[in-house]
């Protein structure tokens, strides 16, 4: 069994709410993070048919079968059952009463705010980290390994070959929760949109191009790119504004959740692709990416993660912000350090004299030098 970061935050926070929610994409270990966390609980998943129709057709029997220390999975099933959990909650009083995960962000979500807010203590649980793997018999040795395997613990733990697990993912996806979410009547044109984005990976999210390739319209790239937001596949880097007198720009950036899925995507199966693929440089930095957001969800941290570019081409590959400290953050595939890397970072000091420079490459050594602080993926700095 992997442990997993955030466990005791999930812990504290289930003495002090009646209920803890943990969304995240399918197959992340919510269910196994629940029970490691309370072994003791009662267990269902609406997933489940007869239990879903127990849950719907009368709820009030659901929470009166199920109380004083349960786990409910998948409960965005079963819509209803968030007002009646509201009341009984409000009612009995018990805090960590209820442990409800589910994998849709956005139905969850719209529940929560609408019957839950104030009762519930929220956790988004990604796949796992590799500051996660790092301390168990996965580790890898290699970027390129983590890049290639993704973080799903079943694929990791069972050893999965990737093809075959990320087969049966996107197509588990696409025949199921894309259907919940979305009256989506060409499943293999939004598969196409999936394959697209991959290869637009660490580039600006332009609508119109990929609506061209389709023949789409922007609304609807827009409303298929939320869909894969709420299902944790993707998400949007956005851009970092300040008044530096200069032209902004001002397009998010997109990105994957899982390396795993993204080298799938793109046909990527071994090394020797990765290594030939042109890609290479934008899947390391996504691979970046992703774990400095998993660190930070993982240990509750308020820092906002930012690009920056401007309008002649100078860039930053992240910028943090936390309360009044910025860190400008550059990242290299390249295992051996070059000047050259340093220049986005020595512009966006000129404009932020206060901004920590950082470097995070793909060599293994870390070096704290005068004005850069450089990391391997392996030893990711913690930004608070």
């Amino acid at each position: 069994m992997i442990a997993r970061t955030i466990t005791p935050k999930v812990l504290e926070l289930l003495e002090k709410f009646p209920i803890v929610a943990i969304t995240g994409p399918r197959q992340s270990g919510k269910t196994t993070l629940s029970k490691i966390v309370k072994p003791n609980y009662k267990y269902v998943n609406l997933e489940n048919l007869s239990d879903r129709e127990f849950a719907k057709t009368d709820p009030m029997g659901f929470l009166q079968t199920y109380q004083n220390g349960v786990i409910i999975d998948e409960i965005q099933n079963v819509p209803s059952l968030f007002s009646y959990l509201q009341a009984v909650t409000d009612e009995r009083n018990i805090n960590g009463e209820y442990i409800i995960t589910g994998s849709q962000n956005f139905l969850m979500m719209e529940q929560i705010s609408q019957s839950l807010a104030g009762r519930v203590a929220l956790f988004t649980l990604l796949p796992m980290s590799i500051q996660e793997i790092e301390n168990t018999a996965y580790k890898s040795t290699s970027w390129e390994d983590y890049a290639l395997s993704g973080s799903y613990p079943r694929k990791i733990i069972q050893n999965i070959d990737a093809s075959d697990y990320y087969e049966n993912y996107i197509k588990t996806y696409v025949e199921r929760d894309v259907r919940l979410l979305k009256n989506i009547s060409d499943l293999d044109l939004f598969q196409k949109f999936i394959k697209l984005l991959a290869g637009r990976v660490g580039q600006l999210f332009n609508q119109s191009s990929l609506g061209n390739e389709l023949d789409l319209d922007n609304k609807t790239i827009n409303s298929w790119f939320t869909l894969l937001e709420t299902s944790f596949l993707t998400f949007k880097l956005q851009p970092y504004h300040s008044n530096f007198n200069k032209r902004i720009i001002k397009t998010p950036k997109i990105y994957f959740h899982d390396t795993g899925l993204l080298c799938y995507l793109l046909g990527i199966h071994n090394m020797e692709d990765l290594e030939l693929h042109f890609a290479k440089g934008n899947i390391f930095e996504n691979l970046v990416i992703s774990e400095l957001n998993k660190n930070a969800i993982n240990n509750g941290t308020k820092s906002k993660f930012y690009f920056w570019r401007d309008s002649l081409q100078n860039e930053v590959d992240v910028i943090i912000e936390s309360g009044l400290k910025i860190d400008a953050v550059e990242i290299k595939s390249g295992k051996t350090i070059n000047q050259n890397f340093f220049k986005g970072l020595d512009y966006f000091k000129k404009l932020r004299m206060d901004a920590n420079l950082h470097l995070i490459y793909g060599g293994a050594e870390n070096q704290d030098r005068t004005n850069y602080k450089i990391s391997s993926i392996f030893s990711l700095p913690h930004f608070k």
